[in-house]
């Protein structure tokens, strides 16, 4: 009778331990590229996402897309903040009274980023130059150094957002409350990424011009998917599916392959 006692506490015991290990901390995304890792809150990814797709939509060299994430780190730990220092606001804490455009432009994250970009385009050379000078010619920020720091991490989203590291970003999530419509994701996803993205029932189905867009295509998905109510996202021969386990994380073997360069995005 013992055993089977000890038997039945410690499979209790398991059962308790593994559903405290899946379950453990608030909802996040990880991304991993260049054999480093960072994490961040499904949020701060769905604003990483779009600031590299715009980046990618307008044919940017991809440092322009990790400058821009790490400024956008120092400057809101990217959330869409709707106060800073006097009147900035937003992603890359704009000001109105600088040209940036109004409050209702600059707190839409599509208009802040393409607003960074075109002031990024402009300072000659900085695809070379050091982060904290190409900040300072930027933003006028009176801590350049700070953004140094974060450099890395900037590189690190920006490399797997892009589809450069295949299945390098997944979230930990718990159950789809919100169902953003399909028709909306598709536009939106085609907005800033500039992928072609149709509808069929409640699915997205995209399809990239290469296999790296396709991957730059389902990463976006993954890092919105707590904001859309998004569930599945197949790319190629792998599948991302929402969960609050570790397994979130990852990406596994599809058990439905589709082409290379095709995407598939389920909903709640």
């Amino acid at each position: 009778m013992l055993p089977l006692v000890i038997v039945l506490v410690g499979g209790a015991g398991y059962i308790a331990f593994t559903s405290f290990r899946a379950n453990f901390g608030e909802p996040s995304c990880r991304a991993t590229a260049l054999g480093r890792s960072v994490t961040f809150t499904p949020e701060q990814s769905a604003n990483a996402a779009t600031i590299t797709a715009i980046a990618l939509k307008r044919g940017l060299p991809a440092r322009a897309a990790t400058i821009a994430n790490a400024t956008a780190i120092v400057e809101s730990k990217l959330r869409n903040l709707r106060f800073g220092d006097r009147d900035s606001l937003g992603l890359f804490q704009q000001r109105p009274s600088q040209g940036w455009g109004t409050q209702a432009e600059i707190l839409d994250p599509v208009h802040a980023t393409n607003a960074f970009y075109d002031a990024l385009i402009k300072v000659n050379g900085y695809q070379s130059m050091s982060i904290t000078k190409v900040a300072q010619e930027v933003q006028h920020s009176g801590f350049p150094e700070a953004y140094a720091a974060h450099e890395e991490q900037g590189r690190i989203l920006a490399s797997t957002l892009a589809g450069h590291s295949p299945g390098g970003i997944g979230c930990r999530l718990d159950a789809a409350t919100a169902s953003t419509p399909a028709a909306s994701i598709a536009a939106n996803l085609t907005a800033q990424l500039g992928v072609p993205a149709t509808v069929e029932g409640d699915r997205v189905r995209a399809t990239g011009r290469d296999a790296q867009q396709a991957w730059a295509a389902g990463s976006w998905a993954v890092a919105h998917a707590e904001a859309d109510g998004i569930t599945a996202i197949t790319v190629g021969d792998q599948t991302w599916t929402r969960t609050r386990g570790e397994e979130g994380w990852s990406w596994q073997a599809a058990t439905k392959p589709i082409a290379p360069t095709s995407v598939t995005i389920s909903r709640h």
